[in-house]
Order: C-alpha cells, then structure tokens, then sequence
C-alpha cells in the first residue's frame, strides 16, 4: 500500500515538472515576427485558405502590418504556436499582446473594430 502510494505521488511530480517544462520552453520560443518597439499587427494564414484571408487588416491604423503564409514560411506555425488559420496576433515590441483566432470553418470572427480598439487600448495605455 506504501509503495503504491509513492508511486503515485512520483506519477504526479513527473505530469507537474512536465508542465513546468512546456511552460518554460513556451515562454522561451514566443518571440515577435516584428522588429523594434512598434506596435505591430501579423497575419498568420496558408495558401489553402486565401479564401478567408482577412481583407480589413491594412486599414487598420497606429500599427504596422505583416503577413506570414504558413504554407511557405514551414517553421512559423511552431515558432509562433499557430494552431488554426488565419490567426492576428497583435505585438507590442517583442510582446504578444492579444491573439485572434479563426472559428472551426476558418474564418475569423474577430472584427475590424475589435483589433483596432485593442491597438488603441494599447496605445493609451502607453500614456
């Protein structure tokens, strides 16, 4: 009964030092596609799905704007944890800010005026 007790208790500490890991290599890998202190908007979305590509994007304003083809640049989508597309991420310098993800049909929900109020948040929170 002991032993099987033990057991567990090391069952649980290598599930928890897993997670700690994952964490900590998550946290380690996240980075921004953008260079410099600029607030900057990505489009993360693949050849396959042009179809839902997010049109409104450049008529966002206070922001720079890029856009990652996941089907030509292979290693953004682990680099960047894109699981779905298209995918907005929204960065302040090195940070990510908000991410925006795509339903299950692959067309994203989010709005125009939802990105932009984040990026305008963003900005007066900077004052």
């Amino acid at each position: 009964m002991v032993m099987e007790k033990n057991y567990k208790v090391w069952e649980l500490l290598k599930v928890y030092i897993f997670f700690l890991l994952l964490i900590v290599s998550g946290s380690a890998n996240a980075q921004s596609p953008c260079k410099g202190d600029d607030l900057c908007v990505v489009q993360f979305n693949a050849g396959f799905n042009k179809a839902n590509e997010v049109t409104w994007l450049n008529k966002l304003t206070d922001c720079n704007i890029k856009f990652i083809d996941i089907q030509v640049d292979a290693t953004a989508a682990k680099k960047y944890k894109i699981v779905v597309v298209p995918t907005i991420v929204i960065y302040n310098g090195e940070e990510e800010i908000e991410r925006f993800q795509a339903n299950i049909m692959m067309q994203m929900e989010a709005k125009k005026s939802d990105v932009q109020g984040k990026i305008d948040e963003i900005i007066m929170e900077g004052f």
